[in-house]
């Protein structure tokens, strides 16, 4: 009896080997890539993992490329046609993220909305975010951006004739926005902890963790992370449930419509210890926030908002001092139409032509997070190849923005391009032009980001003349980038203003 088993188990042994060898020489090929090293793949490129580095490499292997990144598959996306496939045609596989380790412990193992995988969850933070807190309906939140614009404008007009830092300036109003839309007034004592606890969340997050990529590895730890992360979301959970605390003290009734309800008081209208969620069309009954939920969630604001506001202004300004001829005339057209002797208001904003291109062309050239990142939630296929389960794909919105067979002298800032008849809009429907992302996982506050941009840049122009200091010419002006969650500038821009209008500023 065992002498007939011996066969029949070789026998079904190879007929297993058969089946996934012809399995394997059916399947699609990968994208094309560079060539990688065992075990460890192309690791030793991780320095060419940016928006500048991937767009270099698109120009050798194509808009679809394809990196082994130790145990993982990484996909680079270059090109408009690629991204609509992965954005569009295909957007239901990849619309997860992928999470680092310390991502997943920073975020409460993704209680958030950003790094939460697409499913029932999901869509209802997503809808909560939209529908609640950047709602345009939600006044505080919008009544903050104009209150802090103002607070800018004084602080400028202070320093008349003096060098100011723009990229600081700009980074102080865009805190204080969020902050304030996010945690109310009575919490404002405590913005410089939370931007320390910010910037060590920022450092955590793009920190190299050798266990992501080869986890038997994760013995090795030269960034410090095992004691790092732990330290700093303790500090998270002390800053943030003092504030929630205060607010299920102070007791206000989340349904007075006359109340200034901040994001936490919207929010904590879905608290429970439990969270919970049904998919029904009644939000209020759909879904229950843990603090944990809650303390993620402002994480996602915090950064989303900070980093990508301020430098998306800084950008604006810096390309239009770096182009004198479109400063003068989208100065011009403020002169114009609103005139000297009053601030621009949001009501002049429909008439300011040009001054939208300007943003538009800003956004182009500077998206506010170059590289979005997606992770496919099953095997498929982009452009006839293979894509695995799991692959980390990387969108490289920077160099989609700059595609030569899309865009006229691609790397020139040239705001006038968007005066053309047909030209692309940002919301997400035309691919070579992608600033806020699109499909499932595109910018839940577009419309607030960009309200806040508008109106800081339009009072910044509006308001002053500038200079750039000690007889620098525009075309010294230093205009490279960094990568990180965002692309600011490398060097802060500073320049003097002077007042232009004839009302008074404050």
């Amino acid at each position: 009896m065992n002498s007939i088993q011996f066969p029949i188990a070789i026998y079904a042994l190879i007929a297993l080997i058969t089946f996934l060898f012809i399995s394997w020489i059916r399947r699609k090929p990968l994208p094309p890539g560079p060539m990688g090293w065992p075990i460890i793949g192309n690791m030793l490129m991780m320095d060419q993992l940016t928006h500048r580095g991937l767009a270099g490499l698109a120009k050798k292997y194509g808009g679809i490329l394809h990196l082994k990144m130790g145990f993982g598959h990484t996909i680079a996306i270059s090109s408009p046609e690629m991204a609509k496939e992965v954005l569009q045609v295909k957007d239901n596989i990849f619309a997860n993220r992928p999470a680092t380790i310390a991502i997943r412990y920073l975020t409460y193992d993704c209680a958030d909305m950003a790094f939460t995988d697409y499913g029932p969850f999901w869509r209802q933070m997503r809808k909560l975010c939209v529908m609640k807190l950047f709602s345009r309906r939600r006044a505080e939140s919008w009544d903050s951006v104009r209150d802090e614009v103002d607070t800018m404008v004084k602080a400028t007009a202070i320093n008349t004739g003096l060098p100011v830092n723009l990229g600081e300036l700009v980074f102080g109003l865009t805190h204080d926005i969020i902050y304030r839309a996010a945690f109310g007034s009575i919490s404002h004592e405590g913005k410089e902890e939370f931007i320390r606890i910010l910037q060590e969340y920022t450092k955590l997050f793009g920190a190299f963790n050798l266990a992501d990529f080869i986890p038997w590895l994760g013995f090795i730890d030269p960034a410090g992370l095992n004691t790092r992360l732990p330290a700093a979301r303790a500090a998270l959970d002390r800053f943030i449930d003092k504030i929630i605390d205060e607010h299920l003290t102070k007791g206000k009734k989340i349904g007075d419509e006359d109340a200034e309800n901040d994001m936490v008081d919207e929010m904590l209208a879905f608290y429970s210890e439990e969270g919970k969620i049904n998919e029904v069309d009644d939000l209020q009954n759909a879904i229950k926030l843990t603090r944990d939920n809650i303390k993620a969630i402002i994480m996602d604001v915090m950064f989303g908002g900070t980093e990508t506001v301020a430098s998306a202004i800084e950008w604006a300004m810096a390309e239009l001092m770096h182009t004198p001829e479109a400063l003068k005339r989208v100065q011009q057209e403020l002169t114009d139409v609103v005139g000297l002797e009053r601030r621009v208001e949001e009501s002049d904003f429909e008439r300011l032509t040009y001054f939208k291109c300007v943003i538009k062309e800003t956004l182009r050239m500077h998206p506010p997070i170059p590289v979005t990142l997606h992770k496919s939630s099953e095997a498929t296929t982009v452009d006839g190849y293979y894509i695995p389960k799991g692959s980390r794909v990387m969108v490289n919105q920077y160099a989609i923005n700059r595609d030569k067979d899309y865009w006229e002298d691609p790397d020139t800032f040239n705001p006038s391009r968007f005066l053309k008849d047909g030209s692309p809009d940002f919301k997400g429907n035309n691919f070579e032009f992608l600033p806020f992302g699109s499909g499932r996982r595109s910018c839940p506050g577009m419309q607030l980001g960009l309200y806040a941009t508008e109106m800081a840049v339009a009072h910044l122009l509006h308001s002053f003349t500038w200079e750039l200091p000690d007889g620098m010419k525009p075309s010294e002006l230093d205009m490279g980038d960094v990568f990180g969650l965002t692309a600011p500038k490398a060097v802060r821009l500073v320049a003097v203003p002077t007042p232009r209008l004839l009302c008074p500023l404050y």
